[in-house]
């Protein structure tokens, strides 16, 4: 009894295993057939070997991972339960889950850039929520798909099965196996010489497909344009720039941006935008928020990674360093000064301090007039009297319009004298002005990664928040002015990566780049990715560094968000 038993589980099991071996291999051409959405949505290779390494490298990989389904899952479950009816509707499902994936998977790399991950279980949640809100149909699609692969399964199951004998006489396996074990072996011979000789060919294919090879910082901002490619290849290091042009930045003249603006609007209060070197503490945000007299908005978070030059210019034109050299080479204007021009408004930039501090070039053709002062006497009191020409006199009487005023000192006492003297006037003022409070610029690198508590004092704007602790930055400023004081309303993707400060309402990413590489920031950690892939994090929460590994897909969708401006500016062409 012990013997026929022992017979006849042998016989079943070895007729399992050799159905469930031709079943794998038609879910490898399956899965193969399906993974050519990666390959052809990529930029194809332009060398032989890259084509040679696409090739092999696709099919193979696609065929491991399935087979790797087949021994991880399917094998063990066949030697613990070897029941035909129930093996063969869980090699259906098994595979019906992994096809699935697949799909799932290469629809949102195509969105966003990367493969299905745990880390960025967020971003895809949330794309696959708004794309669920904006389609009704989006869920029911997806349950058909699933539906409709789950059908396919069982007849291929039900064919294999029925048909085994007939497939175990034919030799057209051998024809599909032995050269897929070639091309494995050949794809990693081909992928280890590039990764010695920086065959950028090779190497910028190593994300497309998922589960492959971990790619290099460096080679993914040269795959997205970041990056010179030449450099690359040449193994050396140089400043981030596009390896393209961008479009034109837009003008008010444009028809669509003039209806969106008003064209004569009178300005009735003026903005101050009062910026330090030195880093501001709470302690101060606090106290100058209880001197002001108007509704004052503390914004915990603040973002500036930029070195000083490089910070004038996210904070004028909302956009990363990188288009720096680009814009002004078009001798472009942000669309706040072109506003100003318009409305005929005064534009005033004032230094207190050291008057050595390099400044951008065409810093200074931004503003009417530029001033360089030692102290804040002259500007709290009139140049030809006493202390008895009040400042609130001065302000009530003024043109309203832009004022910078930056204090480059090695401490914030004249800083804080003067806004303690600003914040008095303002309340004894009938109209009052738009404040903002905040540091400008790092000393060093050092600092970048550290957020930078900042105070937005905006009157006459209904709104019951007195505390944004989700995350800002210098690109916010322009977007929030044009919309509160100017009362413009743009499409803020045409001009800017920022956002309105009063409407950040949940979590987001901000980005921008130095020189040597990217900055990232989210809700819980900013990171500073150099080219040669090194990771270096900061814990916002425990306002210490932190060690972290590789997070690849929290650096394309910081890339994604850098490109922005000129992608929306592409597409719109």
């Amino acid at each position: 009894m012990v013997t026929f038993d022992s017979k006849t589980y042998s016989k079943r099991l070895l007729h399992l295993i050799s159905w469930s071996h031709w079943f794998t291999l038609f879910n490898i051409i399956a899965a193969i057939t399906l993974s050519s959405f990666y390959v052809f949505n990529e930029s194809q290779p332009e060398s032989i070997l890259g084509v040679i390494y696409l090739i092999t490298n696709w099919t193979s990989h696609m065929g491991f991972l399935t087979f790797m389904g087949f021994v991880l899952f399917l094998f063990p479950i066949t030697l613990l339960f070897p029941h035909t009816r129930f093996i063969r509707a869980t090699a259906s499902l098994i595979f019906t889950v992994a096809l699935f994936l697949l799909i799932l998977d290469g629809f949102v790399y195509s969105r966003l850039g990367y493969h299905l991950n745990a880390s960025s279980s967020e971003q895809i949640t949330s794309l696959l929520s708004t794309i669920g809100e904006n389609n009704d149909y989006f869920w029911l699609y997806s349950a058909l798909v699933g539906l409709l692969i789950l059908s396919a399964e069982l007849v291929i199951s039900n064919y294999a099965w029925k048909h085994l004998r007939d497939l175990q006489e034919t030799i057209f396996a051998k024809f599909i196996v032995i050269p897929l074990v070639v091309f494995f072996f050949v794809s990693h011979i081909i992928h280890i010489w590039a990764d010695a000789n920086l065959e950028y060919d090779v190497l910028q294919q190593d994300t497309v497909l998922p589960l492959s090879y971990p790619s290099t910082a460096k080679a993914l901002l040269t795959k997205y344009g970041l990056f010179d490619r030449e450099d690359y290849i040449e193994r050396r290091n140089s400043p981030l720039s596009f390896s393209h042009s961008i479009p034109q930045y837009p003008l008010l003249s444009d028809t669509q941006l003039n209806t969106q603006c008003p064209a004569n609007k009178e300005l009735t209060q003026s903005t101050y935008l009062v910026l330090t070197n030195e880093i501001l503490t709470q302690d101060q945000i606090q106290q100058f928020k209880r001197d002001s007299s108007a509704n004052a908005i503390d914004v915990k978070h603040h973002i500036d990674n930029a070195l000083l030059t490089d910070a004038w210019f996210n904070l004028f034109f909302s956009l990363p360093s990188i288009y720096q050299e680009q814009l002004i080479a078009q001798k472009s204007k942000p669309l706040l000064f072109q506003v100003l021009e318009q409305t005929k408004a005064v534009k005033h930039f004032t230094v207190i301090g050291n008057n050595n501090e390099p400044t951008p070039y065409w810093f200074d053709s931004l503003f009417d007039t530029r001033r360089n002062l030692t102290d804040i006497s002259s500007l709290i009191f009139s140049g030809n009297s006493s202390k008895n020409s009040h400042f609130t006199e001065r302000l009530n009487t003024a043109k309203p319009g832009l004022h910078v005023i930056y204090f480059n000192e090695p401490n914030t006492h004249q800083f804080e004298l003067f806004i303690d003297a600003l914040l008095l006037a303002q309340s004894q003022k009938d109209n009052k002005d738009i404040i903002w409070i905040s540091s400008i610029g790092n000393a060093s690198q050092a600092t970048s990664l550290t957020t930078k508590p900042s105070l937005l004092i905006i009157p006459n704007v209904d709104t019951t928040t007195k505390t944004i602790k989700r995350l800002s930055s210098q690109m916010d400023i322009q977007p929030t002015l044009m919309t509160h004081w100017l009362g413009c309303d743009l499409n803020k993707g045409m001009f800017t990566n920022g956002q309105d400060i009063l409407k950040i309402k949940k979590n987001r990413l901000i980005a921008n780049t130095m020189q040597s590489g990217i900055m990232a920031f989210n809700k819980d950690q900013s990171i500073f990715i150099d080219q040669n892939g090194n990771f270096q994090s900061y814990s916002i929460l425990l306002d210490a560094p932190i060690t972290v590994s590789a997070d690849f897909p929290l650096m394309i969708d910081a890339v994604h968000l850098i490109k922005q401006f000129s992608q929306q500016k592409k597409s719109a062409q």
